[in-house]
């Protein structure tokens, strides 16, 4: 870290604190030839995850369309607010954790309708309706039935 005033490129930590927020970390220098003090902040930096969605468009990702679209899913179902948060927070780890700094908006919803499968399966099926755009009737009899086929694989265990 240069010196502010004589640019001399060695300093002496004096201080150290986390700020208010806890998202940086305040320190308290003295450079080694002037002897005057300046502060500086160092804080994580965050890459964004971009998310390619199916026109080839890239958006930084929001937890929020997310959060949003589980919310319309699991409308009128006893759902508990607390487990569609815990589905978001569960994607959002997995997503930063794979450390990929793109995705693409297929692999969320996939992500997404996994776990709803395991927690409703009228949201799920409200979910698939409009992630996966169904042209016709059959296509989405053909998912209700995959979705039937794996109950009853499930229910025998």
């Amino acid at each position: 870290m240069r010196c502010p005033y004589c640019s001399f490129p060695e300093s002496k930590v004096i201080d150290s604190r986390p700020t208010e927020e806890g998202q940086a970390i305040r320190r308290r220098r003295e450079c080694i030839k002037c002897g005057k003090r300046f502060t500086t902040y160092e804080k994580i930096e965050e890459i964004p995850l971009m998310v390619i969605k199916k026109d080839g468009n890239r958006q930084v990702f929001d937890r929020n369309k997310i959060l949003n679209g589980i919310i319309k899913a699991c409308e009128k179902r006893p759902v508990p607010m607390e487990t569609i948060e815990n589905i978001v927070d569960e994607i959002e780890k997995t997503l930063y954790n794979s450390m990929e700094k793109e995705v693409t908006s297929k692999a969320i919803g996939e992500m997404v309708m996994n776990r709803l499968k395991d927690v409703d399966d009228v949201a799920y099926v409200r979910f698939a309706s409009v992630y996966r755009q169904f042209t016709d009737i059959n296509s989405f009899m053909e998912e209700l039935k995959n979705l039937l086929d794996e109950n009853n694989k499930s229910n025998r265990r």
